[in-house]
């Protein structure tokens, strides 16, 4: 009898081994076949190594349920296409630092193509804060992908030379695959905006303490927000009724920051705003982005008919037109997430983004004189404050 058990045991033992061993092959196989092929095939080796672990490894008592699988191999093509991110980084510099020497300019300048250059080192004190800014809050969003595995690109940064007053459009980050994981969502969509916000608000305190206090006497002023009204309050203490900052390029750099922030929180579609509310109300949000992409126009309607004129609200008309063509090109709805909660402390995270983008909004982000609704409303109770 012993030597029945013995041979069965050997025979189970074989058994169990050439199972191990076919598993194994399958894993090789799967490898090899994952550095040629596209981030699809990673899926594969994922659920292999799964299979791998449910055979050959003790059942837990009480084992949580995996989150969703939002991986994507480190060796995926995107790692190969740096060339355009590079050269379009090297643009954007440069565009960047003629808006800021356009800052610095004297009367008559020279508008050749050799008195721009002459003169375009004297952007620095513009360009390398507003730089430092970007490249904060696109490589939040990218080293939140990497930790999640998802893939995605370099940034690819936007210059826009002499129409735009920063020289740049910002960049943006190429995902070709939907982000399955609502924490993952949440950590990605809320990296970026919450470093470059870190970034600009150094920047601009900064700036503020090197920039003068006068009464404007026409010609377009920068918008306010809460978060702004309360920062320059803090660097620069109480002014007198009337007047206003003159900024440095620095703080025009850490201003530009704020306003780029709350662009990108607003909670539509692909935006870092829409990747947080979804990963916060799951398909909710695709009612709630409706709202607010058909308030936008209303905002900008607001400004027009208080200022009699387009431009102090014309990026709100623009960014509705640009939202919808980016809506239209994504299919309408946010990408779904597969079933799972948003952990506790990304929940407060979400609230916290959501926030900030109260705290952000400029209701009117370019003015010409005359105060706008931040000032109107809490001028007077900032004036009596003492802070």
């Amino acid at each position: 009898m012993s030597d029945f058990r013995r041979a069965s045991a050997h025979s189970q033992c074989a058994r169990s081994f050439a199972a191990f061993v076919r598993a194994r092959i399958i894993h090789q196989t799967a490898t090899s076949a994952l550095e040629a092929a596209d981030s699809r095939a990673y899926e594969v080796l994922a659920v292999t190594r799964w299979i791998i672990r449910a055979k050959h490894l003790p059942r837990r008592m009480s084992q949580a349920e995996p989150e969703p699988i939002s991986e994507a191999p480190p060796n995926s093509a995107y790692r190969e296409k740096r060339a355009l991110p590079l050269v379009l980084f090297v643009a954007t510099v440069l565009s960047v630092f003629v808006a800021g020497s356009m800052q610095t300019y004297p009367a008559g300048w020279d508008v050749s193509v050799w008195g721009v250059l002459r003169n375009l080192p004297s952007g620095w004190s513009f360009a390398v804060p507003l730089m430092a800014i970007l490249l904060s809050h696109e490589f939040g969003h990218y080293f939140a992908a990497r930790y999640h595995r998802v893939p995605a690109s370099l940034p690819f940064f936007i210059p826009l030379p002499v129409l735009s007053p920063f020289g740049t459009m910002g960049a943006v980050i190429s995902m070709p695959e939907r982000i399955r994981s609502r924490n993952a969502l949440l950590d990605i969509g809320a990296a970026g905006p919450l470093a470059g916000l870190v970034v600009a608000i150094v920047v601009l305190c900064l700036g503020l303490a090197e920039s003068e206090i006068i009464k404007p006497s026409g010609g377009m002023l920068e918008g306010q927000s809460l978060l702004y009204w309360g920062v320059k309050r803090l660097v620069l203490g109480p002014m007198p009724a009337g007047h206003d900052v003159m900024l440095s390029p620095m703080a025009f750099a850490g201003w530009a920051g704020l306003l780029v922030t709350v662009l990108n929180l607003i909670p539509i579609g692909q935006l870092d705003g829409g990747h947080i509310c979804y990963a916060l109300f799951g398909p909710t949000q695709d009612r709630v982005a409706r709202v607010v992409h058909y308030a936008l126009p209303l905002v900008f309607l607001y400004n027009y008919i208080r200022f009699g004129r387009i431009e102090p609200g014309i990026v709100w008309l623009v960014w509705f037109v640009l939202l919808a063509g980016m809506t239209r090109a994504t299919g309408g709805n946010h990408p779904p997430t597969e079933p799972g909660e948003l952990s506790k402390g990304r929940r407060s995270v979400a609230v916290a983004c959501m926030l900030i983008f109260v705290l952000l909004f400029m209701p009117t982000p370019m003015r010409e004189g005359d105060p706008g609704l931040i000032e109107e409303v809490l001028g007077p109770l900032l004036q009596r404050a003492a802070f």
